[in-house]
């Protein structure tokens, strides 16, 4: 037996490699309904790639036997358990593939998987401060640019390495053409290589499975344009802690306040932005003290905000004051999320008193904010849970914006003519809609005294 083969051992080196058996991919893709009784199945098509995919990648790595080398939920769409099993896959996938098609992104499920690995490579980043790009595209059917949402539009993917025929076909037109079988052929080995590349560069750490009934769609609602959503952040500098606060925490700036240090190594804010760009929104961040409050709760918002507090920030008895007046106005269009770090034994210690505080600053945006996630205003003990109750918070300030921004008439048309049936202009007009994710099931994330982070 060679060095190679005896017991996955690299030539030349002492040192096994430990097994990993994950699936290599995800295949996330629209399933086309039938055309009429009987007729042939349409995925049938999507299942061959599915199979051609897998063989490419068997024989491009090491897995054994009886290792999955991808997923796809043929079997498993109408059958029980199909959410759990949905939800435990993309949490230990190695790479995503989304199937590019308009069906695709005009649908919730399809957003529901993407988001639901996105949040995951997010975390990754977190932890190691690497750009971590985990998902690769193919076309299905080709789709124009201005019809693809933010997180498909600002992926980094050059469709051209797989050919040029398959950029104006896409792997549909290439797998039913008999004429472009080679093309097909070589499309199809090439994303495979890419996605074995992917995988071992990027090694995305398994996640804990999201509840893919109420997760959210990265696709958001069908819309015209950008969906914006600031993030403002109140939080102490290092330079302004109160007396024997460790600093580890804090840097410069309170955009660079880092409550899950260690085990993150960016700022908080930086993975807040990428959720909320991964949610099809347009990021904007803003310390609190330096954002300009005008504290007259009668006019309507320009946008939705979350607003994330660190509750050391309330020693500081001025910031504590502005937070108290922003408190005593009306503002449902933010939502406020409280991180805080379990492992931090200093926040552990004065867990009662610095709750106290917050409850006693603001009462009406902790009570608001607990009808929509408990654990968002109780307290947000890990970097994880985090990732899965942000975009509880999101959306609710975003339906709360919807329902306070200002909505105008339309102008009448030049010279006294009839119009079209007329329409308001407002919020909907920027790309703000309804989505499938349910208010009322918003605590899918457990709570801040049942949540395991033992995989972080």
């Amino acid at each position: 037996m060679s060095s190679l083969e005896d017991g996955g051992r690299v030539a030349g080196t002492a040192q096994p490699r430990s097994a990993d058996h994950r699936p290599y991919f995800f295949l996330s893709y629209a399933h086309t309904p039938k055309h009429g009784a009987g007729g042939p199945d349409p995925d049938m098509w999507v299942e061959r790639l599915f199979r051609d995919l897998c063989g490419h990648v068997m024989a491009m790595t090491d897995l054994p036997a009886g290792a999955p080398a991808g997923f796809m939920d043929r079997e498993i769409r109408s059958g029980e358990g199909w959410s759990e099993r949905l939800g435990d896959v993309l949490a230990n996938c190695r790479v995503f593939v989304p199937l590019f098609s308009p069906r695709y992104f005009a649908s919730e499920m399809c957003g529901k998987e993407w988001y639901a690995f996105a949040q995951r490579a997010i975390q990754h980043q977190a932890r190691s401060n690497r750009p971590t790009e985990a998902i690769v595209p193919a076309l299905w059917v080709p789709v124009p640019p201005h019809q693809l949402p933010g997180p498909a539009e600002r992926l980094q993917f050059n469709h051209g390495d797989f050919g040029e025929r398959y950029v104006t076909d896409g792997l549909y037109g290439l797998i039913k053409l008999k004429i472009f079988n080679e093309q097909y052929e070589h499309a199809v080995y090439e994303l495979a290589k890419r996605i074995v590349s992917v995988a071992d560069d990027t090694a995305v750490r398994p996640g804990r499975p999201v509840d893919y009934r109420v997760a959210p769609s990265a696709f958001g609602p069908p819309s015209a344009g950008p969906r914006p959503m600031q993030l403002t952040v109140a939080a102490p500098t290092r330079h302004e802690l109160p007396e024997g606060r460790i600093a580890d925490y804090y840097g410069d700036s309170p955009l660079d306040w880092n409550p899950y240090h260690p085990i993150a190594v960016r700022p908080l804010v930086n993975m807040a932005e990428d959720l909320v760009r991964a949610l099809n929104y347009q990021a904007s961040t803003v310390s609190f003290d330096e954002a300009v409050l005008h504290l007259d709760g009668k006019q309507p918002p320009s946008h939705p905000e979350v607003l994330i507090v660190d509750r050391w920030a309330l020693h500081d008895e001025d910031r504590r004051a502005r937070l108290a007046a922003f408190d005593s106005e009306q503002r449902p269009w933010v939502s406020v999320i409280v991180p805080w770090n379990r492992e931090d034994h200093q926040s552990r210690a004065a867990e009662n008193d610095l709750a106290a505080k917050l409850e006693d600053t603001m009462p009406a945006k902790l009570r608001e904010g607990r009808a929509t996630s408990r654990a968002a205003a109780k307290g947000v003990p890990s970097m994880e849970a985090f990732g899965q109750i942000l975009p509880q918070v999101v959306e609710a300030a975003a339906q709360q914006y919807l329902r306070h921004a200002a909505v105008y008439p339309p102008a009448p048309p030049a010279g006294g003519g009839r119009s079209e049936r007329p329409r308001l202009e407002g919020p909907m007009a920027g790309g703000y809609g309804t989505t499938h994710y349910s208010p009322g099931m918003h605590d899918f994330a457990p709570d801040t005294e049942d949540t395991d982070d033992s995989q972080s």
